[in-house]
């Protein structure tokens, strides 16, 4: 399996906890992992290398030289690193046809074979997402991009890679970035919703894409049944949403146990 991940060096034990849990419960899978940056160190890499290869996998590393995107618009505090999600098809090896893009502030819990063999005939991507009504209303009409059905969340993503070679194109994100930076928030999930969201496939949000703020939410929806023993036995991914993440030491969502266990299994023992 394909995996991609782009960051820069203050995600790197993040990484590595995600990366534990995903070797831990796909224990028959053997995983390439592609990392796509611009600043992580040479001994950072070196340090990852090992740590992928004791679980039988490969680090591929892609540097993305800055100048790459020199005339690409830059939105407030955001970086040109976020474009790499978007345009990895420009950088990945030719002969890949899919690879499943995964933020590092997630957790795997469960096999995850189903979702990367998701037929994705006639789509771009396959991706979940936050069902909060309003929301999406509020993101339509801000992104002005009114046909826009759902505002999917861009932390797991199932990418078509022989069909982003063939649709989608760099000048057009450029263009729509440049036209609208005033209203981005988060600006490369904005963009794959305004261009690309009637070529997402659906994915189920509580299964592949599970917003770790909102376990009262998902249970009080679904009457009780997704629970924290429904999750552990049927949620592959869970992902840690916001600015409050896991692994600050104010963290006190309601999986904080379960990352903590991770965490330590992947950086202490």
């Amino acid at each position: 399996m394909n995996i991609l991940v782009t960051l820069n060096s203050q995600y790197i034990k993040p990484l590595k906890i995600m990366l534990w849990s995903l070797f831990f419960n796909n224990k028959e899978e053997k995983f390439d992992i592609y990392l796509m940056h611009s600043s992580i160190t040479e001994e950072e890499i070196e340090d990852l290398y090992h740590f992928i290869s004791r679980h039988n996998s490969r680090l591929f590393e892609i540097t993305i030289p800055k100048k790459v995107f020199d005339n690409a618009p830059v939105v407030k505090h955001y970086s040109v690193e976020m474009y790499y999600r978007l345009l990895a098809y420009k950088f990945l090896p030719a002969d890949l046809d899919r690879i499943l893009y995964l933020d590092p502030d997630i957790l795997v819990i469960n096999p995850i074979r189903e979702l990367y063999y998701t037929d994705l005939q006639g789509y771009l991507y396959a991706a979940s997402y936050h069902n909060r009504i309003p929301i999406k209303v509020i993101n339509a009409l801000r992104l002005k991009a009114y046909e826009m059905e759902e505002y999917f969340n861009s932390g797991v993503l199932l990418m078509n890679l022989p069909l982003h070679r063939k649709n989608i194109k760099e000048q057009e994100i450029f263009q729509y970035i440049a036209k609208n930076k005033n209203r981005l928030l988060l600006p490369d999930q904005d963009v794959l919703n305004a261009l690309y969201s009637r070529d997402i496939k659906k994915l189920d949000e509580i299964k592949y894409n599970y917003d770790a703020r909102y376990y009262l939410y998902y249970k009080l929806q679904n009457n009780g049944k997704v629970n924290m023993d429904y999750i552990m036995r049927n949620t592959a991914i869970i992902h840690f949403c916001g600015k409050n993440k896991p692994w600050r030491p104010d963290y006190n969502g309601n999986f904080k146990s379960l990352y903590k266990h991770y965490e330590v299994l992947a950086l202490y023992r």
